[in-house]
């Protein structure tokens, strides 16, 4: 095996193994092992015709001390748990979830990258309708199952600021609708907006709120956060993925001796505030240098334009310190494979 590992994208790549388990007559078979990355499916499944399906985002980071550390993966397996009961799917239960999670990545264990490389073992967990249905219904029969790749930095900059544009012509997710849910048909809803922004030379789009486009919702693949005045402010809506990122950046801030914002941010305040970032599993944290508002022709900057804010460094350092154990975890965050 001959793999670059301080040069990995954030893409697909193949290894030994993945993990699955079906639900049929209204119980979970047993965990499979399957080294071909195909599955079969029938035509009329659910997930292809009314976006029955759910999936979930984590990491394994390799130690100095060559062990492997999975990251709050229980909060992974809730998550998914709240996506399925959203939109009808058979529900994984804790066990079977971290069953396959640490399965999976034993199996993988030559792919998970050395410490100090930067790089991850990406787990992706997926949960689909997989029962034929022609009418708008849920399926009867599910697919659970859990594939693994080694990655590098979502953004190509990695830990390196970026600059992101106002989108108010595509929303991600409605009030009421499945944006606090992890499932697919979100993401393919970002896809025009994001596009764009790529082709305008960003690195993502921001969302406002789906009713009045007066407030902060999400910054593409991840939740947005701001710095002032010693405080962490984070949106409060009800169609933002809850990241466990966000949520665990929150505790470190306020163990900081920093205040938590969680609540509407107006456009207009992104002006008043010292360092603003994205966060989520992928990114970790991204960052922002600058966000462009096309339709007002504001601009507002953060930073030196070169290097992460100081508090964003300080924690994004204690955050990814914990995950590759190089500082001690208060809180009980990581699970050591064995």
């Amino acid at each position: 095996m001959n793999i670059d590992w301080k040069n990995l994208g954030f893409g697909i790549s193949e290894t030994d193994y993945n993990v699955r388990c079906y639900y049929r007559n209204g119980s979970w078979g047993e965990l499979e092992i399957s080294s071909s990355p195909q599955i079969s499916m029938h035509m009329g499944a659910t997930c292809l015709h009314y976006g029955q399906e759910s999936f979930e985002g984590l990491k394994a980071y390799r130690g100095k001390d060559g062990r492997i550390r999975l990251f709050r993966y229980d909060e992974n397996a809730k998550r998914m748990r709240t996506s399925a009961e959203g939109i009808m799917l058979a529900e994984v239960p804790q066990s079977l979830f971290q069953e396959a999670v640490e399965k999976v990545v034993k199996l993988n264990e030559r792919f998970v990258p050395p410490h100090g490389t930067g790089a991850s073992l990406y787990i992706r967990p997926l949960l689909i309708g997989t029962g034929p249905q022609v009418g708008v219904r849920p399926a009867d029969v599910f697919l659970f199952m859990v594939f693994v790749m080694p990655v590098g930095p979502y953004f190509k900059e990695g830990f390196k600021p970026v600059d992101i544009m106002i989108t108010r012509d595509h929303d991600r997710a409605a009030p009421l609708g499945t944006g606090h849910l992890k499932v697919g048909g979100n993401y393919a809803a970002s896809m025009t907006s994001v596009a764009e922004a790529h082709d305008a030379g960003f690195a993502t789009a921001l969302y406002l709120d789906a009713r009045e486009k007066k407030y902060i919702d999400e910054a593409g693949p991840a939740n947005f956060f701001a710095i002032r005045d010693n405080t962490y402010i984070t949106p409060d809506s009800s169609s933002i993925l809850p990241s466990i990122t966000n949520k665990s950046l929150q505790q470190i801030a306020s163990d900081m001796g920093m205040k938590i914002e969680k609540r509407h941010i107006e456009v207009g305040e992104l002006e008043t505030f010292e360092e603003t970032g994205a966060c989520g599993t992928a990114a970790v944290i991204t960052p922002i240098r600058k966000i462009v508002d096309k339709d007002t022709g504001k601009t507002y900057t953060y930073g030196d334009g070169s290097n992460p804010g100081p508090v964003t460094a300080k924690l994004y350092e204690r955050l990814t310190g914990i995950q590759y154990g190089d500082v001690e975890d208060p809180y009980g965050w990581i699970t050591i494979l064995d």
